[in-house]
């Protein structure tokens, strides 16, 4: 078990210095010898001088902006925009198709609908012992090159898959963590993300056991319909991006029109909603919580970073087009975007050893939270934390942020 090392923030004074993280642009003619460490070789002196150097142009810290209010009014315009997707509001047409008591909750597997054309599978979690109106949660799952399984990566079931219970293993440290938090009395949704579980996507001539998940789907074959999930990501991406709309659109709706169904519950206190995942799901916690205030305490974990320090060489495995919304990063950045979330309480856990991510721009961002939260008068509503691991959500960081969500959501059991 790796020992957690905290981070500790940088005060709020001292944190704009720390966001220049870009040096001056190179010459036009760079000596090869610069180009060595970076992923695009002699293509990178041009992408880094195009990049935001000091402060992006709609950060909460520009002295232009007084008013938390005005401003994030503004800027979440900018970024729904960059989207280019907004679906019409719809009836969700909710259905639960599955009911089973699952001893301290009771599981129940719905459908409903999150725009006129997109039907999601979910699972909610409802505890059994829990005084209701209970706190709610909206629990995002994970990308992990896994695309077989996607809510089922958060949610217990008695005929788990070995090659599941082993993912689980290697991010969650053998949790699942919805399950935990419906324990903990919190109603849990867990849907779907687009082109994963139930969600992901099947070709005419695919075998049976692609298309239905046998029991005895070997972890040969899974991998390999994982490597073509990978493979194709591109290629979805292009296509999605070719209609007009970008995939985080597609992502960040269907998360928000869930939250409009996990509030609409009558077993929901709709006051105490929260929003947690990792590393894809970090991705769609942050934004969530960034577009809306219906959510009143959030968990990122896994993916905080300032954008402009990751060019170099981390760009590779970071963004791929399930989080690029195009443009976005010549006015926030990716703290700044986090930012948008204020007051809401913010817990933001990284490991030092992801690989992810760039040791500077990690820091930088924390620095920038803790800045932004500062100038709104918050401070103490933003926490970020550092542990001595890679890429996960062990049982150390999971217990730091059920407190956290305990602290500012309640418990009801």
């Amino acid at each position: 078990m790796n020992t957690r090392r905290e981070f500790l923030q940088e005060s709020a004074g001292g944190a704009l210095a720390a966001l220049r993280v870009l040096p001056p642009p190179l010459p036009a003619s760079p000596s090869p010898a610069s180009d060595a460490g970076s992923d695009i070789g002699s293509l990178y002196p041009f992408v880094r001088s195009q990049a935001v150097v000091g402060e992006f142009p709609l950060s909460f810290l520009q002295k232009e902006f007084t008013d938390l209010r005005a401003w994030k009014l503004r800027a979440r315009r900018k970024l729904l925009e960059l989207l280019h997707y907004a679906p019409a509001r719809c009836d969700p047409r909710a259905e639960s198709v599955e009911r089973v008591d699952r001893g301290d909750y009771v599981q129940e597997r719905v459908l409903f609908n999150t725009t006129p054309d997109i039907r999601v599978p979910a699972f909610v979690l409802v505890p059994k012992k829990a005084r209701l109106p209970a706190p709610g949660l909206v629990a995002l799952h994970d990308h992990g090159g896994f695309y077989v399984w996607g809510k089922e990566k958060l949610v217990e079931l008695p005929d788990e898959h070995p090659a599941l219970t082993d993912f689980k293993r290697q991010l969650y440290a053998g949790r699942s963590i919805a399950s935990d938090l419906a324990r903990a009395g919190y109603v849990v949704v867990v849907i779907d993300m687009f082109y994963w579980g139930e969600r992901r996507m099947l070709l005419a001539d695919d075998p049976a056991d692609w298309r239905e998940r046998p029991a005895s789907f070997t972890a040969e074959r899974i991998a390999a319909f994982n490597r073509r999930a990978g493979e194709s990501e591109q290629l979805v991406g292009r296509s999605i991006e070719s209609a007009g709309l970008t995939w985080p659109g597609v992502m960040f709706w269907d998360d928000i029109r869930t939250l409009d169904y996990l509030a609409a519950r009558p077993e929901v206190d709709p006051k105490r909603i929260g929003c947690v995942g990792l590393s894809v799901g970090a991705v769609r916690s942050l934004h969530l919580a960034a577009l809306d205030d219906r959510i009143k305490a959030a968990v990122v974990v896994g993916w905080m970073t300032s954008f402009p320090a990751q060019l170099e060489r981390h760009v590779r495995n970071t963004i791929g087009f399930t989080k690029l919304v195009p443009g976005l990063y010549r006015y926030l950045d990716y703290p700044d975007v986090g930012s948008l979330a204020m007051p809401t309480p913010l817990l933001v856990i990284n490991g030092s050893k992801d690989q992810l991510f760039e040791p500077s721009g990690v820091r930088a961002s924390f620095e920038k939270l803790a800045a932004c939260y500062g100038k709104a008068g918050v401070p103490e509503l933003v926490e970020t934390r550092l542990y001595d691991t890679q890429h996960e959500f062990n049982l150390e960081m999971q217990r730091e942020a059920w407190m956290f969500l305990a602290r500012h959501l309640g418990r009801s059991a």
